[in-house]
């Protein structure tokens, strides 16, 4: 049996914004809020029984406004990198917004998370709503988005999308929450990470996929510790940013990526119907002006899971497409299942 609780936390550019609890029998609960369709916390028990929050937060909608990071939303209308900011579509080329260096990152200024999504209530989940008018940060066609999050008594948060266009388009919807099972403000370098994959988009300085797919090597994941895959340079601790391509592809019943704490116990596995993820270990984490939680986000405070399309497709013809079409319909689907190990240390 599921609770569901809706109050009202505040309002953005004269629309309401909510604050959704979904709490599951067990006192497992999601909150959520439709500023930015967003994960605004993930609370599961560890080995002990205590129920704490494993994402990074703000305490309050001002934060959530203010924030550089993407703590926590849904991204679109593409998210990650478009190389400079432009492709083409049936040999006519659109421009869009450059908010990253002379690129387009996670829909440009005018990306979903930074819009009031509409929502109902379901049995078990919210659904979030949103009309992305044609042109909107570059983009063709006018383009309707669902975004569910479904929460169940086994502590599994399932995130659904849907979308159509009325115009031949591009599209891809993934959620940025930043993940720390320890529940504490300390940085996750002892998180233990598994991802099925050998191989990542090899990219330039700016994180732009080349167009090649190369061997992980040092980078790929089997169980160890996050810090043994940073890097040193001039005593400075560099994170890794790097989209894997998963060994099996879609709907296998085993997890496309397993994150664990072992003090805590809490372990996260993912899965999902996108071809690979984006590891991003947080190196630029700061807290927004607006957050009066006294736990300030650091760098490296928290790891992302960013399961969606390779970054930059449009402008690679063999990545996997990214075009819809008029009477197409883009479904797709992430889950994050939570659980606790028993085992010591």
């Amino acid at each position: 049996m599921m609770t569901i609780i809706k109050k009202r936390w505040s309002s953005h550019k004269d629309k309401d914004v909510y604050l959704i609890r979904i709490q599951n029998s067990n006192g497992a609960y999601v909150e959520l809020t439709n500023y930015g369709a967003s994960i605004v916390s993930v609370n599961v028990p560890d080995r002990y029984g205590v129920v704490k929050n494993v994402v990074l937060e703000y305490n309050r909608l001002k934060g959530y406004v203010e924030d550089m990071c993407y703590i926590g939303p849904t991204i679109g209308r593409f998210a990650n990198r478009i190389s400079s900011a432009r492709f083409t579509l049936d040999d006519q080329v659109y421009t869009l917004e450059k908010n990253d260096g002379n690129n387009s990152n996670h829909g440009g200024y005018s990306g979903f998370n930074k819009q009031v999504f509409g929502m109902h209530e379901g049995k078990d989940s919210v659904i979030f709503s949103l009309l992305s008018p044609d042109g909107e940060g570059g983009f063709p066609g006018n383009l309707s988005i669902k975004v569910e999050y479904l929460w169940t008594c086994q502590n599994e948060l399932i995130i659904r999308y849907w979308a159509v266009t009325d115009q031949k388009t591009v599209i891809n919807l993934t959620n940025h929450a930043y993940f720390n099972l320890s529940s504490e403000s300390k940085q996750i370098f002892d998180h233990h990470l598994s991802i099925d994959s050998k191989k990542i988009l090899e990219a330039d300085e700016q994180y732009v996929p080349t167009g090649k797919i190369i061997p992980a090597g040092n980078n790929k994941f089997f169980g160890q510790k996050i810090r043994k895959c940073t890097h040193h340079e001039n005593e400075k601790i560099l994170g890794l940013n790097h989209y894997y391509v998963f060994e099996n592809k879609r709907m296998s019943k085993d997890a496309n990526c397993t994150l664990e704490d072992k003090i805590s116990g809490r372990q996260m596995e993912v899965r999902t119907s996108y071809p690979g993820v984006m590891l991003y270990t947080g190196d630029h984490l700061q807290s927004a002006r607006g957050d009066l939680d006294k736990n300030r986000h650091i760098p490296f405070q928290g790891v992302c899971l960013e399961c969606h399309y390779y970054p930059d497709s449009p402008n690679h013809s063999h990545f996997p497409s990214t075009v819809l079409n008029v009477g197409q319909h883009y479904e797709e689907f992430i889950s994050f299942k939570f659980a606790v190990k028993q085992s010591s240390l």
